[in-house]
């Protein structure tokens, strides 16, 4: 199936999609024009301030909104967390302070149908580095920058640079996050400019459609990006996802990941992301529903496989790239309403099982080793001021097969974390 086509099936089921449910759509929480934070949960009554710009009051009223969230950390690393080695050095424990984000947040609705959203974040933290350099000087960049227009409530297309990803995890919110920061496995290959699909932290350039059927239990996201770029003739990145909400409906752009004991929800969802001979499918569940009086129960987990083939006879293939693995990730934590105390524990675990074509001159079993590790922590949060203010405690560690002096043969090594991370959201 050639280019065209594909665009024509698209474009005719989003027709067929949009003639099917044509009410006009509703109007959006306040504070979710800046959709870092889930409407879900903005519990503001005062924080989302407007600024009007029309001057016939009896016509649409154009607003805007600005906001801003920071993490800033205390922290503890050991040399081989990120570079793993048997170098006794790699035991040593780097110590200092960070601001790891820093994003400046400004969304609004243009016209009735159409908002927008941009935010800039610094590309790397300000402080002390894994290296143990000191960055203290860091210039902004443009993180999103997409437009949204709503034609119904089953159909709305967004344009521009954007989250993109097919499981939860990797579409979530940092603001709302329950563990300290993302996960490393739910979308290796696409932060930076330098991976393999060549992201912006995650975002890409493209066409996204989103929509909402059977009473809004069902959401569906289909969208065309760039993906990796080699000399502007490679095939379009594709990625699609379809979630089914079994109690509450979920309709915010970035998803929560915890909800802190508002409403009930149950979501399973199935997705994939392709460009030329790279494909990743992946399915996740969410569960986050009151659980006794002392609170909620959060639980998420997601499964994926991978693989960027074994074409190696094109300048377009990823078989070099992304080796053949599997991804599986869990998440549990509890939010305790009165205390306001959330313990949490994540598992994550990368199983690289590459084809041979896709470890090259290396030794298969080697290969797999070397690429293969697995991340296991836990942490305290204290939301005082809910996921507008909180504090984050967490200790993680990160496992891998590391190479001994003796010819394939490895050993296991274990590295520690630990942060002290501030949170302020401001919108």
């Amino acid at each position: 199936m050639n280019l065209s086509t594909s665009f024509i099936i698209v474009l005719s089921t989003f027709s067929i999609i949009a003639k099917a449910e044509n009410d006009p759509p509703k109007k959006k929480k306040r504070g979710s024009y800046l959709l870092e934070l889930p409407a879900s949960l903005n519990t503001s009554t005062d924080s989302a301030k407007t600024i009007s710009f029309s001057q016939d009051a009896a016509a649409f009223k154009p607003t805007i909104q600005v906001g801003a969230i920071v993490h800033m950390f205390a922290s503890g690393e050991q040399s081989g967390f990120n570079t793993p080695s048997n170098d006794k050095s790699s035991n040593d424990w780097n110590k200092g302070f960070s601001v790891y984000r820093a994003r400046v947040l400004v969304g609004g609705q243009l016209t009735k149908k159409a908002s927008f959203f941009m935010e800039t974040e610094i590309p790397s933290p300000i402080g002390i580095q894994s290296n143990g350099e000191k960055n203290v000087k860091v210039s902004p960049i443009i993180l999103d920058a997409q437009l949204e227009y709503t034609f119904s409530n089953a159909f709305e297309l967004v344009a521009g640079m954007q989250l993109v990803s097919n499981n939860r995890n990797g579409l979530q919110g940092a603001a709302g996050l329950m563990a300290n920061d993302f996960t490393y496995f739910q979308y290796p290959y696409n932060l930076f400019a330098n991976s393999p699909l060549q992201g912006n932290f995650g975002r890409d350039l493209g066409v996204n459609a989103r929509g909402f059927l059977a009473n809004d239990k069902l959401e569906y996201r289909l969208g065309i990006f760039t993906g990796r770029n080699v000399d502007g003739g490679a095939p379009l990145r594709t990625v699609a996802r379809v979630a089914y909400n079994f109690l509450d409906a979920e309709k915010d752009y970035y998803y929560a990941g915890t909800k802190l004991g508002k409403g009930k929800t149950l979501a399973w969802a199935v997705g994939v992301d392709a460009q030329a001979n790279y494909y990743n499918y992946s399915t996740d569940a969410f569960f986050d529903y009151p659980l006794g009086n002392a609170g909620s129960i959060t639980a998420n987990a997601a499964f994926q496989y991978m693989s960027g083939g074994t074409a190696t006879d094109s300048k377009y293939s990823f078989a070099t790239l992304i080796p053949k693995q599997t991804v599986q990730f869990l998440e549990l934590g509890y939010y305790f309403k009165k205390s306001k105390l959330q313990p949490w524990i994540r598992y994550e675990n990368q199983d690289v099982s590459a084809d041979v074509a896709q470890a090259g001159t290396v030794k298969l079993s080697s290969f797999d080793k070397s690429k293969s590790s697995s991340v296991m922590g836990g942490g305290l949060n204290y939301f005082f001021n809910g996921t507008g203010t909180n504090l984050r405690l967490s200790y993680t560690t990160r496992t891998y097969n590391v190479a001994t002096a003796t010819a394939d043969e490895y050993t296991k090594k274990t590295y520690g974390q630990l942060w002290l991370q501030a949170q302020f959201f401001i919108f």
